[in-house]
Formats: structure tokens, C-alpha cells, sequence
């Protein structure tokens, strides 16, 4: 058996979270089969670290890319894959054997004003279209994006899989206390603060965030800061905006993105996690402020809810007084924190990236062996 995996998106943010944990586990898990790792030029020599049984193959084509659609194809056809695993939504229209596509999301097709056009939109619906009808089997990470799926694309529900997300091993180790101490002089944490990690994206709902720490403040909480992790945060004027309707410049800090030992002592350090997003189809941030003893309060809409239990205050992210509300019960009522933090513990524990990545490994097999008639894909994930 021969698979290929498109591990392009390794970098990114959410995306190569998934693609790093699937590569690390699937190479401590098989040393039989030969992966094939479609992946850009410059990342060849870290991959090729992953086993005697990897082998990294070079792909130029951009993402997104009329170029993907055949440039891809061409090279499964070389390399005689029998099956090709696309970690995002962009299983090209002709591939030449069997497939497995991971779509994490529906929200080009819940929020399309966010595209930037309706060219990207029709891009968009016309890749997921594909990627649900030609694939063999969906993989998703929650009951809440499979639940997506299914009501916008006719496909039987047995093909759609949910094998959830976890979170990296590092959340659970105690950073030195040297490093913690060398963080909060670097950044000047001696005030309590919030915490907002993730993508600086409209769907995250940073606008109303900045709504309510200003009601917060109002309440009484007058040292309190708020630092937002994430990228682009020149792209929102409507995030500058707020802060200097509320005159919070000496309070609210754009860090950008973070180093990922950096990333896991802030968490440990912030009074509480705020993460008053929109839509997710998992939510990975709020599962690593719980792995790191840190009170989460999110949303109560899509995965949110399914992916935090009940170890975070859920709050409507479309009420501006309602995400305050829910920050000022964290910030004073000590029993609830308390007993958020040990949740938040146990509720990080059930997710396992070992469990996950076993889960698609016997769908990769149970995939390719109905590729040679002797079996049909059939739901395996409590194996």
C-alpha cells in the first residue's frame, strides 16, 4: 500500500496542527507502509526525518490553485498511490485512486460575507462539493461540522467520520520556572490579564471582545489587561477602531503570533481564557487553556460546546454584556474557578491525538482494502 498525504499546509495554524500531530503519530504507529508527502520544497529536509518508510515529494502548486487541480493528480498517478489523503478541503477533481479528505469546517459556506468575493465563494462550494461526492470516505472533528456537511451536501451519513482533534503533548508539561519568570519581565506581566488566542479573522469575534473587556473594566476590574495572539491584525481596522472608541491602548496588546513554548506559559499565567468565536468546527484553544490549568469562557455555538463539555462558561458571543458577565463570574467567584480548573483538566484528558491518528490509520487501510473488493468503509471509530 502506497498513500500519499498533502502535507503543504504544515505551517499553518490550525490545519498544520492536525498535519504535524497526524505525521508524528503515523510514524511512530506504521514503519510498513510508504507514505508519499506531497509537501513544499523548503520542508523535504524535516520530513525526512519521519522514518525509512516517508519520502518526501516536492509540490509547488499553491493551495487554492487551478494549478493543485492538475499538477497533484499527475504526480499520484507517477508515484502509483493507492491512496491519497487531503488534510483540508481541496481533493482534486481528478484524482486517480481512492481518497480520504478531512473537511474541518463549513464556514466559507455559514459566513460567506467573510470571502472576498462570490468568485471565492463559488471556489469554495464547488471544492467542498467535490471533496464530499468523490472522496470514499469524509473525515471530520466534530458532531457539529459533520452535522454541517450533511445539510449542505447530499452524502449518506456512514461516509462522514468525526475522529476529534487533541492537543499537543507540551500543554502538560510545567515550563521552568526561569522561563515563566524571563516571559513576564519580557512582556511586563505584572497586572492580571485575559487571554485570546488564535486567528485574527472576523468570524472570531474580536470586535465584541473588545466590547465587553471594556464593560468589564467598567465593573471595578480596573488592573486588568487583555493580550490577543494571532496574525493580521492590520487587516481589521475595526479592531483599532474599538480600542480607540474605549481608550484602551495601555490595556488591550496585539502580540501577534508567539513562539509555542512562549504560547504555553501565557496560558498558564492569564487570569482566564476568552474565546468568544462565532463558529469553529473543533476549537483547539480553549482545549489547550484548559490543558494548562487556565478558566476557559467560550461560546455557545457550533463545536464549542461539544469540545469543552461542561468545564467552561458559555456565554452568546453576539451579546456584548453577556461574554462580560461571563468574565466577571470567572474573575470573582474563586469556587467556580476552582472547579473550572479541574474540569478543564479532565475534560483535556479525554482527547488523545495516539486514539485519533490509530482511528485514521485503520480507515486508510479499511479504505484501500475496499479498493481491492474485499470490504466497504464501515464505521470503525470506537475500534
Amino acid at each position: 500500500m502506497r498513500i500519499a498525504i498533502d502535507v503543504r499546509k504544515l505551517h499553518d495554524y490550525g490545519i498544520g496542527t492536525y498535519v504535524r500531530n497526524l505525521l508524528t503519530h503515523l510514524g511512530r504507529l506504521d514503519h510498513e507502509t510508504e507514505y508519499l508527502l506531497l509537501c513544499r520544497p523548503n520542508d523535504r529536509g524535516l520530513l525526512d526525518k519521519l522514518g525509512e518508510n516517508f519520502r518526501a515529494v516536492p509540490q509547488t502548486a499553491e493551495p487554492y490553485s487551478l494549478s493543485e487541480q492538475l499538477r497533484i493528480p499527475l504526480q499520484l498517478q507517477r508515484e502509483q498511490v493507492s491512496l491519497f489523503h487531503a488534510p483540508h478541503y481541496t481533493l482534486p477533481a481528478l484524482t486517480p485512486c481512492r481518497s480520504i479528505v478531512t473537511i474541518h469546517d463549513c464556514i466559507h459556506l455559514r459566513f460567506p460575507q467573510y470571502l472576498p468575493s462570490r468568485l471565492a465563494y463559488g471556489y469554495a462550494r464547488a471544492a467542498l462539493w467535490c471533496a464530499t461526492h468523490r472522496s470514499d470516505c469524509v473525515l471530520t472533528v466534530s458532531e457539529a461540522s459533520k452535522r454541517d456537511i450533511l445539510s449542505f451536501f447530499d452524502v449518506p451519513a456512514s461516509k462522514v467520520v468525526v475522529i476529534p482533534n487533541a492537543i499537543d503533548d507540551r500543554f502538560w508539561k510545567l515550563p521552568p520556572e526561569d522561563n515563566t519568570v524571563k516571559i513576564r519581565e519580557r512582556y511586563q506581566l505584572q497586572a492580571p490579564f485575559l487571554l485570546y488566542a488564535g486567528n485574527i479573522k472576523p468570524h472570531k469575534n474580536l470586535e465584541r471582545l473588545l466590547d465587553a473587556f471594556y464593560r468589564v473594566r467598567q465593573r471595578g476590574h480596573n488592573d486588568l489587561t487583555l493580550l490577543i495572539i494571532g496574525d493580521e491584525i492590520t487587516r481589521y481596522a475595526k479592531l483599532r477602531r474599538a480600542v480607540h472608541r474605549y481608550q484602551l491602548h495601555r490595556y488591550v496588546r496585539f502580540l501577534g503570533f508567539v513562539p509555542d513554548d512562549t504560547l504555553q506559559i501565557l496560558y498558564r499565567l492569564a487570569r482566564a481564557f476568552v474565546f468568544p468565536s462565532l463558529y469553529e468546527g473543533f476549537g483547539l484553544p480553549p482545549l489547550e487553556a484548559m490543558a494548562s490549568g487556565t478558566p476557559v469562557i467560550t461560546s455557545n455555538v457550533s463545536a464549542l460546546p461539544e469540545v469543552t463539555g461542561t468545564a467552561a462558561v458559555l456565554v452568546d458571543p453576539r451579546d456584548r454584556d453577556g461574554i462580560a458577565d461571563g468574565i466577571c463570574r470567572v474573575l470573582e467567584d474563586d469556587v467556580l474557578r476552582a472547579e473550572l480548573v479541574k474540569k478543564g483538566l479532565a475534560r483535556a484528558r479525554e482527547f488523545s491525538w495516539d486514539r485519533s491518528i490509530r482511528q485514521i490509520w485503520k480507515i486508510y487501510r479499511e479504505v484501500h482494502q475496499g479498493s481491492n473488493g474485499t470490504s466497504t468503509l464501515k464505521n470503525i471509530t470506537d475500534a
